[in-house]
């Protein structure tokens, strides 16, 4: 014979109330990206470890990073950069080959940061036809993939690059030294009152 459980009549009403009163509230717009005064988006310390954009050499921004409130909120944990299929993509710095296959149909490659600590930062890259392996090593501009034509969540051809340390999303852009994320070339001024070599 199972014992019997027995429920308080106050129990149901006051379970019923506090499920009532918790707000669901809507998400609200995505926080636009803050610059800090030396030309790195804002966001949580990340080391400036980047030596080139994972694609193209200062790709368009589509959709940028918009971290969740919590681990199943909506969000964009990662930046969306204009890429066409078939472009070249590339380890951003220095690291170790931790997944390279498929998710949910789309390909996807990630990698453990070297000297970024332990655990090291992870950067994911998707929707990407892997041309390495699981465990590979790789130097910073190494072609790792090429975008795929399909799996893309944007409505233009983009590669999806994320980052992730501590079990928590980061802005990936944050890889990055300031002078990759100006746009244009590097322009030499001409320094006035000093007299040319003759």
């Amino acid at each position: 014979m199972r014992p019997r459980r027995c429920v308080h009549p106050w129990a149901r009403p006051v379970l019923l109330a506090a499920l009532l009163l918790v707000p669901v509230l809507p998400p609200g717009p995505a926080p636009a990206a803050v610059v800090t005064a030396g030309g790195r988006p804002a966001g949580p310390a990340v080391p400036a470890v980047g030596r080139t954009w994972p694609v193209g050499t200062h790709p368009p921004v589509l959709r940028d990073w918009a971290p969740p409130p919590g681990p199943y909120a909506p969000g964009h944990r990662g930046v969306d950069l204009a890429a066409p299929p078939g472009a070249p993509v590339r380890a951003v710095a220095p690291g170790r080959v931790s997944f390279a296959g498929r998710v949910a149909g789309k390909g996807v490659v990630s990698l453990e940061l070297a000297g970024t600590g332990d655990p090291p930062l992870r950067t994911t890259y998707e929707p990407v036809r892997a041309s390495v392996r699981e465990g590979e090593e790789v130097t910073a501009g190494e072609v790792i993939g090429a975008v795929e034509p399909t799996g893309s969540h944007c409505a233009a051809p983009c590669l999806h690059w994320g980052l992730r340390g501590a079990g928590t999303y980061l802005n990936p852009l944050m890889l990055l030294p300031p002078r990759l994320l100006r746009a244009g070339p590097s322009r030499l001024l001409p320094v006035l009152g000093v007299p040319l070599p003759t």
